[in-house]
């Protein structure tokens, strides 16, 4: 978008904005001391929040006349907190949100675009696929903080001692490699999740989707979906292969097992690069490997492109909006990027953060390398929703107790009326 239109368009958005968090300018914008505003961070108290709050420190020193007051959010709980919030009027003048999250505020409203702004200055030096993702009806509502993927993780002298070489490249090799894995190493080769995102790759593997978004139609049912949710299933059982854990706490079994050396390979986010490295198999970081997800019988592989962005609450006055906006772009800017991937070891978004420095860490170097296979989300605000019957029916197919003919025939039902634009 141009810069011109994109001014026209803010200064329209502010004229009606209401008051947030961090107070409002009853002089139009001109605020006699410093301007405070607020700022919902949703990463991890304990592992990620630190690097955050450091950089706001930061940020305080070089513009005096800005404060940050930093919030931590538990992750799991900020989009309905902001959804109400921001219904409210009353919400804070940041939020670092998913990036399924940003398109469907976007449709309500409730973040400010920010082409041509502060906080959207080098546009260019960010992944386009990540800007994409961060748009609504052609404008962007979101400058891109964090990405991730999932990738195939694997142990590799577990793999090693079963005289696997390489990473299998296919779903049938997986198989195959678990199988030695458990003869030769005496542990379960592959361990899968239940949940929705962990099975899109499947999907992707069969060149669909649980949904068309060009042709507005449910595919979840489809012949390809079927035989890609098949092929899941049929990791849960074979030699090697663990079976599907269908508790609450089935994310912390897998990944404990995975970080300890009770299993070789898991599919796993960046997210827990840091965890990785904390288990007893990992504490030579060389051990571990990343490789792109496995493909399926159409030959294609994937995953989803997930990650966060920083937006500007549409309800900010035009003092606070003008500090939010010069506050994503410091919080997204190169060098703090790169602060953020050197402490945190999360997935800049930008190229020029991915220096000599970041690289030299093996989880982002691999993860980064997995990049170019992710799937990028369609401009759909409803499609991260889509995720949530699919981890209520999943478990019960995994579980032996429905098959997965009829559990996508429920599942096309249940995301018919999450969008009920489209068609079956």
């Amino acid at each position: 978008m141009r810069r011109g239109i994109a001014a026209t368009a803010l200064a329209a958005t502010l004229a009606l904005a209401a008051t947030a968090c961090g107070g409002s300018d009853s002089d139009g914008g001109k605020a006699d001391g410093p301007v405070t505003i607020t700022w919902w961070d949703t990463s991890n108290a304990t592992n990620e929040a630190p690097t955050y709050q450091a950089l706001v420190t930061e940020f305080e020193k070089a513009n005096p006349t800005i404060k940050v007051k930093y919030v931590n959010v538990p992750f799991d709980q900020a989009q309905n907190k902001f959804d109400t919030a921001a219904g409210a009027k009353g919400a804070p003048d940041v939020l670092r949100a998913e990036v399924g999250w940003t398109p469907a505020f976007a449709k309500k409203g409730y973040f400010l675009p920010l082409d041509g702004t502060d906080a959207l200055t080098d546009q260019a030096k960010f992944r386009p696929n990540l800007i994409k993702q961060a748009q609504f009806e052609g404008k962007t509502y979101g400058v891109p903080l964090v990405t991730d993927t999932l990738a195939l993780v694997y142990n590799k002298a577990l793999f090693a001692k079963a005289g696997i070489t390489k990473a299998p490249a296919t779903w049938d090799e997986l198989k195959a490699d678990a199988a030695l894995v458990k003869e030769k190493a005496g542990v379960d080769g592959y361990w899968g999740s239940t949940a929705g995102y962990y099975a899109q790759p499947f999907l992707y593997g069969e060149g669909t989707d649980t949904v068309d978004a060009a042709a507005k139609k449910v595919t979840i049912a489809s012949a390809p979906a079927v035989k890609g949710l098949e092929t899941w299933k049929g990791l849960f059982d074979g030699p090697g292969l663990h079976k599907a854990d269908v508790t609450a706490d089935a994310y912390a079994h897998i990944q404990d097992a995975f970080v300890n050396g009770k299993v070789a390979a898991i599919i796993q986010g960046p997210w827990e690069i840091t965890n990785f490295y904390k288990g007893s198999a990992f504490k030579d970081k060389a051990n571990l490997g990343i490789a792109t997800v496995p493909a399926g019988s159409a030959g294609k592989a994937g995953a989803p492109t997930g990650g966060h962005n920083l937006s500007v609450y549409a309800g900010s006055d035009k003092a606070h909006a003008a500090a939010a906006m010069k506050f994503v772009g410091f919080m997204t800017s190169a060098k703090s990027q790169e602060t953020i991937a050197l402490k945190n070891s999360t997935l800049p978004t930008r190229e020029d953060a991915y220096t000599a420095q970041v690289k030299a860490d093996p989880g982002i170097a691999g993860y980064q390398g997995v990049l170019t296979a992710a799937q990028p989300r369609p401009e759909l605000p409803e499609y991260s929703s889509l995720w949530t019957p699919m981890d209520t029916t999943l478990p019960k197919v995994a579980d032996g107790k429905e098959s997965v003919a009829d559990a996508t025939k429920s599942l096309q039902q249940d995301m018919a009326k999450l969008v009920p634009a489209f068609t079956k």
